[in-house]
């Protein structure tokens, strides 16, 4: 009667554990779109004579589905299609001639459906006269007027927005940060292991968007995905109490994965695009805005960590649980990822 008995817990809890592990997985699914798929949209205007303009209009796209945001000028401006729409892996591209009598320097431009979406929009205009603009609309700011030139504390003000929105929106690369953090023991190895992440992930982002070293993106954000795999398996044995490269030295594995994270860095600043005459200050405050969104997420997780150490008697199953749901969301992602390549 016991022996019947432990049979019947034992299954209850293996039963309790794949509706948890089940439940987990279809909670964190959903995130598998936010992995560098809420990309900014574009905006390029190029001035070619007194009263015309080339207009550029890059949307971010999640396989045929498209954003409905519109471009919307003041009413002396004239938009005119110039050729089909360009589907590109990710984007679509609208081409368009824009004629007014009047300067555009000034204007209002308005992104109309942008409030309902989580798409940033980077505007840059170039004018006849060798000046050039940038600006910056969101969800809560879905219009703006077109300055002139643009200044220096706009270029930092905007790509440091851009830098901590991409890494808080890329769960990719803060579900690595974050199994990082579950392995490192001691608050000054986390240090020096997300400081080797960081010093790895900005030399290659710098290296690949100043066009000195390429590598395809499909390739590179599969290999990204399967990055985490690895440290969700790392986690595992060492709850298992083995000991791993990882447990031991930290900071080699997480300089060694962020060179290859900083070429996904260097996907998503290559859509975005770099003002041509301020390339060096873009670059720096975008992996500074990187970094400073990298800094808050390790703090949050970090307390989030300590809070829950207060439960001392975690069942085995809970603790292996985060483990779990990060490898199995990065496999999914790793596997979606390889299809998309090869389709």
């Amino acid at each position: 009667m016991w022996n019947s008995f432990k049979e019947k817990k034992q299954k209850t809890k293996m039963k309790t554990t794949r509706i948890f592990f089940l439940f987990l997985i279809l909670l964190m699914a959903p995130l598998s779109g936010l992995a560098h798929e809420i990309r900014p949209a574009y905006l390029q205007i190029i001035q070619v004579d007194e009263f015309t303009y080339e207009v550029y209009w890059k949307v971010p796209s999640m396989g045929d589905a498209v954003p409905k945001i519109q471009l919307v000028f003041p009413e002396s401006f004239a938009l005119e299609t110039t050729k089909a729409p360009n589907q590109i892996p990710g984007s679509v591209i609208y081409y368009f001639q824009m004629t007014s009598n009047e300067g555009l320097q000034g204007q209002r431009i308005f992104i109309q459906g942008l409030n309902k979406t989580l798409i940033d929009v980077l505007v840059t205009v170039s004018y006849l006269n060798g000046e050039k603009a940038t600006l910056l609309l969101q969800a809560d700011k879905d219009s703006g007027i077109l300055p002139g030139e643009t200044k220096v504390g706009d270029v930092i003000q905007t790509y440091t927005v851009l830098g901590i929105e991409h890494i808080l929106l890329g769960i990719d690369h803060l579900l690595f940060v974050l199994a990082l953090i579950m392995i490192t023991k001691g608050k000054w190895r986390i240090l020096k292991t997300i400081t080797s992440f960081t010093l790895a992930h900005s030399i290659t982002l710098s290296l690949a968007a100043l066009g000195l070293v390429k590598f395809p993106g499909p390739p590179v954000e599969a290999v990204i995905a399967l990055s985490i795999v690895f440290l969700a398996m790392e986690i595992l044995k060492n709850l298992k109490g083995e000991a791993t490269l990882t447990s031991k030295k930290p900071w080699i594995v997480a300089f060694t994965f962020g060179l290859l994270h900083g070429f996904g860095f260097a996907g998503a600043l290559s859509d975005i695009g770099l003002p041509q005459t301020e390339i060096p200050l873009a670059l720096a405050f975008f992996n500074i805005g990187v970094e400073l969104g990298q800094i808050i997420f390790v703090m949050v997780m970090l307390l989030v960590i300590y809070l829950l150490n207060f439960k001392k008697h975690w069942p085995g199953y809970l603790r292996k649980a985060p483990a779990y749901a990060i490898g199995s969301l990065a496999a999914f992602w790793m596997i979606q990822r390889l299809v998309g390549f090869w389709d």
